[in-house]
């Protein structure tokens, strides 16, 4: 039996990308995509490589990267924009398969084993950085392998725009000297658990006894011994068309703890658009949502709430991510992380029993709103439909908020 073919493209710095290829002016220059910019509050989503040559890293505070790089250029985030690029990235992969399985907004998995008439797995990678390149200005980094982690680990290898081949005759030269944290789906607990038993290479852990790294981390650690030893078998499941999937999550870790309303509120808007993007993608509806925090402690809490209709449009998913923030009642407590999670998944055509109090037609009517302005920004750009709510007369198209001023739209 043949090996498969498995392709992870990973888009270069996607946002700051994005930003910086519909502006030029900001080429060659340091620019980082975060929220709440004039305040130099707020996280660092994305940065270019000019950024991350200052040590910038996702998860900063603007106001700590600003420290490491004064000359960078902080921009709010164009999250419609970055759903059209991820969308025209997928329409390019989908020339050369139809096993596409998305991993975020801006990776995809590809098994490309069938698809011999557009040559090897490293010429069809390169044929797609080529595709990236002049039809939209991006750059992908690449990694061609016979499962899922090694290619993903592959793609994090070279950057940007690049492609790495790991094959089952070299894993072991090219993946088993990485530290064991590299290894996809390796946390930071269990790569701290793992080192402090002495395991602290890729290598390291394939070669320990199996049955001892299943007593230190349980059934995980008996999948992440097979992982390192190349015994992945998960196929791409293009979109999840099974209807399989039970949650769809998007979190963040900050390097400098944020606390309040304000800015927990910017970081969990900013993760609603992801997981609603992921909604839409899968065609599915949330019944409910968690809300999970770690402290600067990094001890975790997490909350969730039943909802009485489907939803998954971002302000519905924000406001009651919220609402479990809210229920907390120490506000202003330092947080380390944050993840918004849409949990218990109906297909989108599903009929849901309703419960007395629903208001679905409501729910209904908001659901075709999202996506009428969805729809106009794509074509038209973000700046096409903006919320009433921040716009005034007596602060000339600004909204000022205590100890804040916003630009424009979010």
């Amino acid at each position: 039996m043949r090996d498969r073919v498995i392709l992870h493209s990973d888009l270069n710095g996607f946002f700051a990308s994005v930003e910086i290829m519909l502006d030029p002016r900001l080429s060659g220059k340091a620019v980082a995509v975060s929220g709440l910019t004039e305040e130099r509050h707020g996280i660092v989503l994305a940065k270019s490589e000019r950024a991350k040559s200052f040590g910038i890293k996702t998860g900063m505070t603007n106001g700590e990267a600003m420290r490491l790089c004064p000359e960078l250029v902080l921009l709010r985030p164009h999250y419609d924009q970055y759903v059209k690029y991820s969308r025209l990235a997928r329409e390019i992969y989908g020339r050369y398969t139809d096993l596409v399985e998305p991993y975020g907004i801006d990776e995809c998995f590809l098994d490309v084993t069938g698809s011999g008439i557009f040559g090897s797995g490293k010429e069809i990678a390169d044929k797609i950085r080529r595709d990236m390149r002049e039809e939209l200005g991006l750059t992908v980094s690449v990694g061609v392998s016979f499962n899922k982690v090694f290619a993903k680990l592959g793609s994090d290898m070279k950057k940007p725009d690049a492609v790495t081949v790991i094959g089952r005759e070299d894993f072991k030269r090219k993946v088993w000297p990485m530290p064991v944290g590299d290894l996809l789906y390796c946390g930071r607990k269990s790569a701290a658990l793992l080192e402090s038993n002495m395991i602290k290479t890729i290598g390291d852990l394939a070669c320990s006894d199996r049955d001892y790294i299943t007593g230190l981390l349980g059934k995980s650690g008996d999948e992440l011994w097979c992982y390192a030893n190349g015994l992945d078998d998960k196929a791409v499941d293009p979109y999840k068309r099974d209807g399989s999937a039970k949650s769809l999550g998007h979190g963040v870790t900050c390097t400098e703890d944020i606390s309040g309303k304000e800015e927990v509120g910017s970081v969990v808007r900013y993760l609603a658009e992801a997981v609603a993007h992921g909604l839409r993608e899968n065609k599915m509806k949330a019944m409910g949502i968690n809300l999970s925090t770690r402290d600067s402690m990094l001890k975790k809490h997490s909350r969730q709430a039943a909802l009485s209709v489907p939803i998954r449009n971002p302000q519905d998913i924000a406001e009651k991510a919220m609402e479990l923030f809210d229920k907390d009642g120490d506000t202003d407590k330092k947080l380390r992380s944050v993840t918004v999670t849409a949990i218990d998944l109906v297909p989108e055509d599903s009929q849901v029993q309703l419960s007395f109090f629903s208001d679905m037609e409501k729910t209904e009517k908001k659901e075709r709103l999202f996506e009428a302005i969805d729809d106009i920004r794509m074509r038209f750009g973000r700046e096409a439909v903006k919320t009433a709510a921040f716009f005034c007369r007596e602060c000339s198209g600004e909204l000022k908020l205590p100890g804040r001023k916003l630009q424009g739209s979010v």
